[in-house]
């Protein structure tokens, strides 16, 4: 029997990664013995799982016979390694490999410390965070749970909201030494803005340069990260997650009264995977620690804010 799950867990990878050498990274074998595997396993079952095509590897009918009955499998394997993982732990500890998708603001500046905190907790656990300018893709399993700026509709997917955060723009005072002062929106038209590339917008929640009636983008990244690192350098102006003004405590947020963005985050998981108890107590940890680390980095930079006796 260990063998047959072996075998359709190759099957799995393949038709995630749609590619031996995908299929390979995702299982950390060689692609060589990927190919032989999925061989093996359209031998016994006695048809083809696959067409080669330019895409890649294809499911063929009976291949997509075949899928849902695999992750079936993989859920029932799951659950048994989780019930036989956590006899005699009391069910507390985590262990395995857990992947984890998000965006890249969140992915730098709110789960490095979240995670370090679990991990420091759960010392068999292991935690890879894939940091995308796009939506992590969880039916191809890209990841075992992923956080959003926005909640999706469609899918076999359970949808939880971590919490709401906060944004202001922001540049440093050596940006806006000598430039033109700013009084009110319009004013911005007469400074150098820093944001998104228009077309690499990857949700609509993070337009926000459009939403306050910008049109030119001197500097742009589809990265978060460079953004940030740009108004860090006193290229312009840019609208910066307030949880990551602790990093960059020589930012200065401006026009407060005029632009205070609230966005929030998701965290969207398999509906399968809810039997899972290793990854519900990894998503509850997720959540509680995500949720105190905004709250931790917003309450500083209301600090920063207030005014001192």
């Amino acid at each position: 029997m260990a063998d047959n799950w072996d075998d359709l867990r190759v099957f799995l990878g393949v038709a995630r990664g749609q590619s031996l050498s995908a299929a390979g990274r995702i299982l950390k074998i060689d692609p060589a013995t990927v190919g032989r595997r999925v061989a093996r396993l359209e031998h016994t079952i006695g048809t083809a799982l696959f067409a080669k095509s330019p895409l890649g590897y294809e499911l063929s009918a009976a291949g997509a016979r075949l899928l849902p009955l695999a992750e079936q499998a993989e859920q029932t394997m799951g659950a048994a390694s989780d019930l036989l993982g956590t006899q005699g732990l009391a069910g507390q500890d985590i262990s395995g490999s857990i992947r984890i998708g998000a965006p890249d603001g969140c992915a730098n500046f709110l789960l490095p410390q979240v995670c370090a905190q679990i991990v420091a907790q759960n010392p068999e656990l292991d935690i890879q965070i894939v940091a995308l300018p796009r939506v992590v893709n969880l039916s191809k399993r890209e990841a075992d749970m992923a956080i959003t700026v926005s909640a999706p509709t469609a899918g076999r997917l359970t949808v939880q909201k971590l919490s709401d955060y906060k944004l202001h723009l922001a540049a440093t005072p050596s940006y806006l030494q000598g430039r033109p002062e700013l009084k009110s929106l319009a004013d911005l038209s007469q400074h150098r803005m820093i944001g998104y590339i228009p077309d690499m917008i990857f949700d609509k929640e993070l337009d926000y340069l459009g939403a306050l009636g910008v049109e030119r983008v001197p500097l742009a990244s589809n990265s978060v990260s460079v953004q940030f690192n740009a108004i860090r350098q006193g290229a312009g102006l840019g609208i910066v997650h307030d949880f990551a003004l602790p990093a960059a405590p020589e930012l200065r947020r401006v026009l407060m009264s005029d632009i205070s963005l609230t966005r929030s985050f998701y965290l969207v998981r398999h509906s399968s995977d809810r039997r899972l108890q290793r990854l519900n107590r990894f998503a509850e940890r997720l959540v509680a620690g995500i949720r105190a680390e905004i709250a931790r980095l917003e309450t500083w930079c209301a600090q920063q804010d207030a005014p001192h006796a």
